[in-house]
């Protein structure tokens, strides 16, 4: 992993923007440690952008399946000065391909495997047509993986720090967030179920609705196919020049691919035809219980996060048996989330 970082994080790929010579050697790059992996990669050409989908399948017992994604561009150069985008996305790009050299090496049982390494998901492509997610959602079916039999999509941004400032406790920098169980039956279930089964992080669920769609899972959202958003959040070098390897947290991303390893088998292996997207679901306690978890060891360090603990028990008080709250204080985690993010930077 270490290794395919430094490569795409290089001058050489010089911020690995679509269409331009370090985003072309970039998609070489993931291609070549794709097919290392024992996968072999189709380019999805995107359009106006001059980028490329790489996409992967591994075929299951039925013809249905699981997509793990991540997106491999970034921002490019401004003038002299390249963005080499450690975090993101190129640490989510090497656990993506760990992942594929685990499933290729020993199959999961019932579902197929849609590998995707997203191009043109940074500005000016994000949220339009023209992001390689976006075009992949709709055109999917000529790569003979209809939307409508996706059952799952994991998509992975950000995934590649510890939270917080060393000194902090393990169970607080190894938090891995996951956004969006709760919008299809028996997800959450799954992730709860493995939350801690690989030592070294912690996968913490919180509601989709907390931030606003950040990543390549928004697609699959609108179109209502059940996903999942795994991140650490925003840090203080998110989207700079400063995001670079050296600032990697390699074990806890080591941790990361063996644990969604263990999604990708429990998602492929689970019972029924096709997995029930809730349009409507929310489930505003996980993202409470979350922050609680988080914000308790801190509370002896700032009174900040002893008032923030306060009220995310006074909120988890007012959660009704489904775990929601009443639409009068339903954005309120989402301050609390803010004030988190931004606290741990």
């Amino acid at each position: 992993m270490k290794r395919l970082v430094e490569e795409l994080c290089s001058p050489e790929c010089a911020g690995r923007a679509p269409g331009t010579p370090g985003g072309i050697r970039a998609r070489g790059l993931v291609r070549d440690a794709m097919r290392a992996a024992g996968t072999d990669p189709v380019e999805q050409a995107i359009g106006r952008s001059k980028g490329a989908n790489l996409v992967a399948t591994l075929p299951g017992d039925v013809d249905r399946w699981v997509l793990v994604g991540a997106h491999y561009d970034h921002l490019g150069k401004s003038g002299k000065t390249f963005f080499p985008g450690a975090d993101d996305n190129a640490a989510a790009v090497a656990i993506l391909v760990e992942v594929a050299r685990a499933l290729a090496g020993k199959r999961a049982a019932g579902r197929g495997i849609i590998l995707a390494a997203f191009d043109a998901e940074e500005p000016p492509y994000f949220l339009t047509g023209e992001m390689g997610s976006s075009f992949f959602a709709k055109h999917a079916a000529s790569l003979g993986t209809p939307l409508d039999t996706i059952d799952l999509m994991v998509c992975m941004d950000l995934v590649g720090h510890a939270l917080g400032p060393e000194g902090l406790p393990g169970t607080v920098r190894d938090s891995l967030f996951a956004l969006g169980a709760e919008r299809s039956e028996g997800t959450s279930a799954i992730v709860d179920a493995i939350a801690t089964a690989e030592e070294g992080v912690v996968v913490r669920r919180v509601d989709a609705e907390v931030i606003p769609p950040l990543s390549d899972y928004d697609a699959f959202w609108k179109r209502q196919v059940p996903f999942l958003f795994l991140t650490g959040g925003r840090c203080q070098r998110y989207h700079t020049p400063g995001d670079t390897p050296e600032h990697l947290a390699w074990s806890k991303m080591e941790a990361t691919a063996r644990w969604l390893e263990r999604l990708v088998r429990r998602a492929c292996e689970r019972d029924g035809e096709r997995v029930v997207f809730d349009r409507g679901a929310r489930d505003d306690g996980s993202t409470l219980r979350t922050f609680l978890d988080v914000v308790a060891p801190l509370t002896s360090l700032s009174p900040m996060a002893a008032q923030g603990e306060r009220s995310a028990r006074e909120l988890l008080d007012a959660c009704d048996a489904r775990g929601r709250l009443p639409d009068a204080l339903a954005d309120a985690p989402k301050g609390l989330v803010a004030a988190l993010e931004s606290g741990l930077a």
